[in-house]
Parts: structure tokens; sequence; C-alpha cells
């Protein structure tokens, strides 16, 4: 007599409640780990992901025709944080620091990444770096040593501390007001943390400063001719997200627009 298999504990059916959300790009930086190189993702960003009421999947590098699979399957898009900086050569400049991480092969598929992901309308969040290569994979800069230039504050966390003091509140920001980020928090200033070196200088054609730190550095941005919802910022929400009840709303408003994105393509493609 055959009997129907139940599924395994935990893992969810074809038709579940993890398969009817919707699916988020994270792409991974890459390490070395003694002598093998690995594709990797922080977790507390999958976290974020997940908070947001989305899959997350951690996707390696990608030549052009993975990307555009990618993006076919794809509901939304999350650019993490990372050691790594942008290679400046993708602004026309040399390498200030070579003591500090690169990460070249991220470059070469997240550079074009970005103007897809805004072009077909997915709906795109970022953090710190993925904020910094957003800006420079539309034609932007950036200061490679913010706490360099006259008149702005070192941005980088303290040394010798705990994490949960390196990621505590540095710094208020302050919302330009009718954007992105005014809409989805409602709030005009609040504290965020700030744990960065470089930092956007030449803000790229086509986008608009969603708010500030107080001595000026551009701390998100959107692209607000885009056709669906982006929001770079350039603190860390994904940090201890759960109590943060900014970075919750922010998360919140990143996955009802990726929900928004599925259903649409279901409807124009059942």
């Amino acid at each position: 007599m055959n009997l129907p298999m139940n599924p395994a504990p935990n893992v969810p059916v074809a038709d579940g409640p993890a398969a009817r959300r919707p699916l988020v790009l994270v792409p991974a930086c890459n390490r070395m780990l003694g002598d093998h190189p690995y594709h990797i993702a922080g977790k507390k960003y999958v976290d974020a992901v997940r908070l947001a009421g989305c899959l997350p999947l951690v996707v390696p590098n990608a030549d052009p025709v993975e990307l555009e699979a990618l993006l076919a399957i794809a509901d939304g898009v999350f650019l993490t944080g990372s050691p790594s900086n942008v290679h400046p050569s993708h602004f026309d400049e040399d390498v200030l620091d070579l003591s500090l991480p690169l990460d070249p092969a991220r470059d070469a598929w997240t550079l074009p990444l970005i103007p897809r992901t805004l072009a077909m309308g997915l709906p795109l969040f970022t953090v710190c770096r993925g904020t910094q290569e957003t800006n420079v994979a539309l034609g932007g800069s950036l200061h490679q040593a913010v706490h360099q230039v006259e008149g702005h504050r070192d941005h980088r966390a303290p040394d010798g501390v705990p994490t949960a003091v390196q990621y505590g509140p540095a710094h208020e920001v302050f919302v330009e007001p009718g954007g992105v980020l005014e809409r989805v928090v409602g709030l005009a200033r609040f504290d965020v943390n700030s744990v960065h070196g470089q930092a956007v200088n030449r803000l790229a054609d086509g986008l608009r400063v969603e708010a500030r730190s107080p001595d000026g550095v551009v701390e998100a941005f959107s692209a607000a001719d885009a056709k669906g919802f982006n929001l770079c910022v350039q603190w860390h929400p994904e940090w201890q997200a759960a109590a943060n009840g900014v970075s919750m709303k922010m998360l919140t408003a990143f996955g009802q627009a990726c929900r928004r994105y599925r259903e649409g393509l279901r409807e124009s493609h059942p």
C-alpha cells in the first residue's frame, strides 16, 4: 500500500508560506579563507531580507547571461555593505590607500546589475558599500577617505571597542522633505550608526539626496525617475534591525514593494 509522503519538518513545500515570499537577490562578496576562494554574505543582511518578509538568495559573481537569468526570477535586490571598497578606477581615480581591501570580482557584476535593476523597476535597497557602488554604477564618484576632506568628520567606527559600540548611534541624519525616505519613516531627523571611511563625492545624475549628516555628507539617496521602489542608505539599518523602528519601516517598505512587483509579474504573466 502506497502512503503519501509528508514533507520533512521545517522544510516548506512548494505552495507553503516561504514559496509565496518575494525572492530577493543578495550579491555575495569574495574572500579568501586560507588558500581557498569563497563567496560570502553577512548573516545580518540575510536576516534583514527575512525581516522584510522576503526570501533571500545569496548569489555569487554572474556573467551577463547569468545576470539576466537571475533578474528574471528576482522580485528585488539587496546590496550589502562589506569591508571592501569599490575600486576607484571605476570613477577615474587611483587607489589612495593600498592597505584597504578591494573586491573587483564583486564590482564586475554588481555595477552592471544596478542599472538593469532600476531599468526593470525591480525594488532596490542598498547599504553602505552597496550605496557607494550604486552611485558609481550610475556615473558618480566617491571620497576615498571622507575623514581627510576639509569640513567633514570622521565617519569610521572607533577602534578597540565592542561591536555593539561601533554600531551604536553616532550622529543624526537630516531627511530631505518630499522624498522616499520621508514618506517611509515619517521623520525629519533621526540617529544612525556610522562605520564607513568612504562616502559620496559627486552624486550621479538622476539621483536625489534623501538625507545628509550634520557635516553635509550624503547619507541616503534614491533614483528619482526609476520605475520601482529604491532607497540607498550609507549607514547600517540591518544592525539589530528588529529592535529599530526606523530600520523596520525601511525594510517593510522594501518588502511591500517586492510583493507588489511579484504580484504585478503574475498578473502580466499568468
